[in-house]
């Protein structure tokens, strides 16, 4: 009958002659450390982040704005002479385009020799109120002789009635007596009426020269207005800036109004950032401001809430949104804020449309 050999325990393992069995291997910390440092540095960036937002609102939605001084005709012409060249600077009073003025200066010529006849007009008005007023003393003085000689005929008259009663004159002689005192009366008539007459003549010569003032004074206006008229040839800068956006050339017809070019403000800008309905809870005007210019990525400029805008940009859309046509799909609507910069940066200088982020503390 065989024998079984029993077989050697799991545990003991053969090994050749003089080693010793290896412990088993322990499982490195460092990616464990790594897991834990990066979680660390995640949640506190992420507190920092959650903290900084709970304080401040940011928009990207932002540009520098500025003052855009527009250049546009009053009158209709032809451009003689520009000036200007694009992106030059300018001050206020430079000229920058010439029209034609040939046509209007025809026209302020015609208006002055208008204006000096009509103040001819005036002194030869004048000059018949001192005339008739000169008729008037003339006719006066006449009245006054005609009375004196009324007044003599009539005391001689009752001098002869008393002669012809006793005989001393004839019926003839007191006839001719009565006869050249009708006659002198019938004078002072006459001398009355002139006067009269030349009265009347004295007020209208004054209505004349009333008139003609007024028509000098029309003359006066018109000759104004064409050399005001004449003045529009030369187009000036309305601000300190630089030329842009010029449109215009010699030999061009132009109408009022039209755009030829337009001068860039060089004072101050501002910056209009379109936040969220939702980011201003907490904004309010005076609140500092971080701005970040894309041009400038290593520049923080400093500034301050200067006006929020009682409207959403969309109310000034040319086709503002009608939530009444009935197809409705809600949309966080944005709102503008001025930004005013609180010191400029020479060395930096802003220009207008330039992107910027805006970053506003609200607590």
């Amino acid at each position: 009958m065989a024998t079984q050999v029993a077989a050697p325990p799991a545990s003991i393992v053969d090994t050749p002659d003089g080693l010793v069995p290896e412990a088993p291997k322990k499982r490195s910390p460092i990616p464990l450390l790594i897991l834990a440092t990066i979680l660390l540095v995640g949640g506190f960036f992420g507190w920092r982040a959650w903290s900084f937002a709970q304080n401040h609102e940011a928009t990207d939605n932002a540009q520098i704005e500025g003052d855009v001084f527009p250049v546009l005709p009053r009158i209709s012409g032809q451009v003689a002479t520009v000036l200007a060249k694009e992106n030059q600077r300018v001050s206020i009073g430079d000229t920058l385009v010439k029209l034609d003025p040939r046509d209007l200066q025809v026209r302020v010529a015609v208006a002055r020799t208008a204006l000096a006849a009509a103040q001819a007009g005036v002194a030869a008005a004048r000059a018949a109120v001192e005339a008739t007023q000169a008729n008037v003393s003339t006719a006066q003085s006449s009245v006054g002789v005609s009375s004196a000689l009324r007044d003599k005929l009539q005391a001689d008259l009752k001098r002869n009635d008393y002669l012809l009663k006793q005989e001393v004159i004839t019926r003839a002689e007191y006839d001719a007596a009565q006869a050249n005192l009708r006659s002198t009366t019938a004078q002072r008539t006459t001398a009355e009426n002139q006067v009269s007459a030349a009265r009347a003549g004295v007020t209208s010569a004054q209505q004349q020269v009333a008139v003609a003032e007024a028509v000098v004074k029309q003359r006066q206006a018109d000759l104004e207005n064409a050399q005001l008229q004449l003045s529009y040839t030369v187009l000036t800068a309305p601000g300190e800036g630089f030329v842009s956006k010029k449109n215009v050339e010699p030999g061009q017809v132009v109408q009022p109004g039209q755009n030829l070019l337009a001068i860039v403000s060089t004072g101050q800008v501002w910056v209009t950032a379109n936040f969220k309905e939702t980011q201003l809870t907490e904004m309010k005007v005076g609140q500092p401001v971080v701005v970040e210019v894309d041009s400038y990525p290593d520049v923080l400029f400093q500034g301050h809430v200067e006006s929020i805008s009682a409207a959403t940009g969309a109310r000034f859309a040319l086709l503002p949104p009608d939530n009444a046509s009935g197809n409705f799909v809600k949309v966080v609507q944005r709102i503008p804020v001025r930004i005013v910069l609180d010191q400029p940066d020479p060395q930096h200088p802003l220009r207008a449309g330039m992107s910027v982020k805006a970053v506003v503390q609200t607590k």
